[in-house]
């Protein structure tokens, strides 16, 4: 464990500009830059506020912040995945020519969509002060999901890494697989809805579902789900654990397909 600590010590500054990098290339050429993180979720919560809450004859009057969180959520988890999976190809250029851990191109992309997913949280503080939704002690609950968001994106994200370099189609069967979990992960629609049908076990089959229902509990002012806290943590640790395993167990493989 020492060793692995002293090498990402070790590394640590090249973990630092590569998220940089990551920052300034999604950006690139865009005139409004960083403000895109800003106005982009509001103008997509805008739209989803009144075809799903007008239109659909939602009565909520905090509906926007509803749906914000699990657009906010999903997005980062989205493009955290998507950008590790890719990670690997993308820096193949630096990886054949000099040493680097190579679990740093996964966790830079991760890293660079976390720190992108938390500035775009402004919009959400902004849009509980318009509809009025203020925190109690349980907000500090935020911390333990986001925690858990990302190392699940991470766990998720290095396995996606790992299989894409031997199987490039994977990139195609993932953004479907991206859009079944956006399906599956209530945030347009509410839940009650579904509970009643007698689908709920898709919900709490998808774990960035349990994540975005208890970043709402804690959002509008209640105790976290416990339940599925414990399956969260279950989960992302697993998910990690599994995936690291696997990737260092391919990673001298790569050099032969990148």
């Amino acid at each position: 464990m020492k060793t692995y600590i002293a090498n990402f010590r070790k590394y640590r500054f090249l973990l630092i500009e590569l998220v940089k990098k990551g920052i300034k290339l999604k950006y690139r050429r865009s005139y409004l830059g960083i403000l895109w993180t800003l106005i982009e979720p509001i103008m997509t919560t805008i739209v989803l506020s009144i075809v799903f809450g007008t239109l659909f004859g939602n009565p909520d009057p905090t509906f926007p912040v509803y749906i914000l969180t699990g657009r906010l959520l999903y997005s980062f988890f989205s493009s955290a995945t998507n950008g590790a999976m890719k990670s690997i190809r993308t820096n193949s250029g630096m990886i054949k020519k000099v040493y680097v851990p190579k679990y740093i191109y996964p966790l830079s992309s991760v890293l660079f969509n976390f720190i992108i997913f938390a500035i775009s949280l402004i919009v959400l503080i902004g849009a509980c002060i318009i509809f009025k939704v203020y925190p109690t002690i349980y907000i500090f609950g935020v911390i333990i999901v986001l925690a858990l968001l990302f190392l699940t994106a991470f766990g998720v994200g290095i396995i996606l890494a790992t299989m894409a370099v031997f199987f490039r189609d994977l990139e195609y069967l993932w953004s479907v697989a991206l859009m079944i979990i956006m399906y599956a992960s209530a945030i347009f629609y509410k839940v009650e809805r579904l509970m009643n049908s007698g689908y709920a076990f898709i919900l709490k089959l998808n774990p960035v579902y349990l994540l975005i229902h208890n970043f709402r509990q804690a959002i509008y002012g209640h105790p976290l789900n416990m339940h599925y806290l414990c399956a969260s943590i279950v989960f992302a640790v697993c998910v990690t654990g599994v995936g690291l395993f696997f990737f260092y167990k391919k990673q001298d493989d790569f050099i032969l397909y990148i």
